[in-house]
């Protein structure tokens, strides 16, 4: 035994095997990328040592989906690219995760080290570039210290407010070997610390809250991230309150739950005295707390992971900083100990469920309208009926994101991804892959529905062959108006372009009328549908959802100038700070 474990210390590995085995150790499942020299190798590795590799098409898809991945499990996802090109696309993933808070773990091969500043093949400033868009970026000294580089890039990217983390790794050590005797190993790193808020502080905010006229929660994906689900509906169920979810907090409480008022957002921000802020941060996407979006003496109750967000844009009433899930169970520690629980026959509850009832019913009648070509209501509405309730949703585009967060409904945590914090396009695809590599393992049964703008689909398209070449179940649903925003009909267009040169009359917000985006799909052997009625559309739903192998598009054509429904405030506020 010991001359077989003196064999083993003296076994030769390489730079690959150390990489792969360090990710492994660490609890990395997936990795996404596109190989080229000098990476090939570590992918090849990867595999061997039991992590499953997902060749894309482009690397901002790559790291698009591992950081999904990371959202989705609560540990990194890798993107593995070249050096160079490579590794600048993927930036655009690493500076989505970051925003949105995203474990993530790039790897992208670099210049020999004895080539540095020669001008070497893809030579560039990788390690000081990456530090802009990610917590942690570093090049490993050795391949010895390769595993404590990658520990560190873990930790790094779960503990306190996740985010993306890079390791460079020059060409010359992924072929290079060393003593197996001489790596220093590391052990997987320990699940992130829980954190609590004060107790003083936390007996203000439940105070605040019992005083409270109009309270409001907001659920953030932070909380999502947090798995505080459990925690949050007791909160809202046994004490009375209404919520409100962001986009990707839609969920955590289901949205069909009574206390939902997301159908009266602009009024619940505008008038609730009181708000509690779990896991959501005052930025565009709630309108920077700011009026006339909120009251001007509006008490927050602000909860998060990071000291540096509290504060940010507004003064909190309370700051309570620590985990989304323990804080909220401090919370309902504290509200325990009284009989408090908000009244159901308040005026604000009278108030929201009047706004509530009239804007579904303005929804209902655009969704039941009978002309052709329809509307996104209608759409909407037979998808809505199609869905599984546990389905996840992937959504993006301008329009197609926003009403369709309104009418999709989400009963699951973690089940709808978007172009979140950033506002990126371009995402739906590598996210659709990333759940549907996970929902593979975990749950074949369920459903990925990719909800796509024709534009949005457009920034990442080819990646309709990677779903095809894995055979994922991902249903792509392309509501397709022709444009970004809106576009022309084909009549219009054609005799708009005899006039001139495209490119000097077209409006730059116009697309292709009528474009086939479903025979994508079906050049690499997946189902496409062409639908222009709710019949066809119906069907093709049916066809979609009964199939179980492989993906499908459903290309759904609708009013090149549908839009969505008159709103009390434009979707995006300019500050006049």
């Amino acid at each position: 035994m010991a001359a077989q474990r003196g064999c083993e210390e003296q076994e030769p590995v390489t730079g690959a095997q150390i990489i792969a085995e360090a990710l492994v150790a660490q609890n990395v499942k997936y990795m996404f990328g596109i190989v080229g020299i000098p990476v090939i190798e570590i992918a090849v590795a990867a595999q061997a040592a039991g992590i499953k590799y997902v060749g894309m098409r482009n690397e901002q898809a790559a790291c698009y989906a591992a950081s999904a991945v990371g959202y989705l499990t609560g540990r990194p996802g890798v993107c593995l690219v070249v050096s160079g090109p490579g590794l600048i696309n993927a930036l655009s993933g690493m500076a989505n995760s970051n925003m949105n808070c995203w474990p993530l773990i790039v790897l992208a091969g670099s210049s020999d080290t004895n080539q540095e500043t020669m001008g070497a093949f893809q030579e560039f400033p990788q390690v000081e570039t990456c530090r802009l868009y990610s917590k942690f970026s570093a090049r490993p000294s050795s391949l010895e210290a390769i595993p404590v580089v990658i520990e560190k890039a873990v930790r790094s990217s779960i503990y306190g407010r996740p985010g993306s983390c890079y390791v460079d790794i020059p060409g010359d050590f992924v072929n290079k070997m060393v003593n197996r005797s001489d790596v220093r190993y590391t052990e997987c790193c320990l699940p992130p610390p829980t954190s609590l808020a004060d107790p003083t502080t936390v007996n203000k905010a439940v105070s605040l809250l019992k005083n409270a006229q109009q309270p409001l929660i907001i659920v953030g994906k932070g909380a999502a991230f947090s798995h505080a689900e459990k925690s949050i509906r007791k909160l809202v169920q046994d004490y009375g309150l209404p919520f409100l979810p962001t986009p990707m907090g839609k969920g955590v409480v289901p949205d069909n739950h009574p206390n939902c008022v997301a159908a009266a957002r602009s009024s619940a921000l505008q008038n609730a005295d009181v708000i509690l802020l779990l896991g959501a941060r005052l930025n565009w996407i709630l309108h920077f707390g700011l009026p006339p979006r909120f009251r001007p003496d509006v008490k927050i109750i602000q909860v998060d992971i990071c000291a540096e967000e509290l504060g940010n844009n507004v003064k909190p009433a309370a700051s309570l900083l620590g985990d989304i899930d323990a804080v909220t169970q401090q919370l309902l520690e504290h509200l325990g100990k009284t009989s408090w629980k908000y009244p159901a026959n308040t005026e604000w509850w009278k108030t929201l469920m009047t706004k509530i009832r009239a804007n579904e019913e303005n929804s209902k009648v655009l969704a039941s309208q009978t002309s052709l070509p329809m509307n996104y209501y209608t759409v909407f509405q037979y998808v809505k009926e199609s869905l599984p309730n546990n389905c996840i949703i992937v959504s993006e585009g301008a329009n197609t994101m926003d009403i369709g967060r309104t009418i999709l409904q989400n009963y699951h945590p973690r089940h709808r991804l978007d172009a979140g914090t950033f506002g990126t396009m371009g995402v739906g695809l590598g996210f659709a892959i990333a759940a549907a590599m996970i929902t593979k393992d975990e749950c074949p049964e369920q459903r990925v529905v990719c909800v796509e703008g024709d534009s949005a689909f457009g920034f990442s398209g080819m990646e309709a062959e990677t779903m095809c070449r894995y055979n994922l179940p991902i249903i792509i649903i392309v509501v397709n108006n022709n444009g970004i925003y809106n576009g022309f009909d084909e009549g219009t267009w054609n005799e708009m372009i005899k006039s001139g040169d495209p490119a000097t009359i077209a409006p730059p917000v116009a697309l292709m009328p009528n474009a086939h985006y479903e025979q994508v799909m079906m050049a690499f052997g997946g189902k496409g549908y062409f639908a222009r009625t709710p019949e066809e559309l119906q069907n093709a739903l049916r066809a979609s959802f009964a199939e179980k192998n492989g993906p499908s598009l459903i290309n759904v054509m609708i009013d090149p100038v549908s839009d969505r429904k008159k709103q009390d405030f434009h979707w995006l506020t300019r500050s006049n700070l």
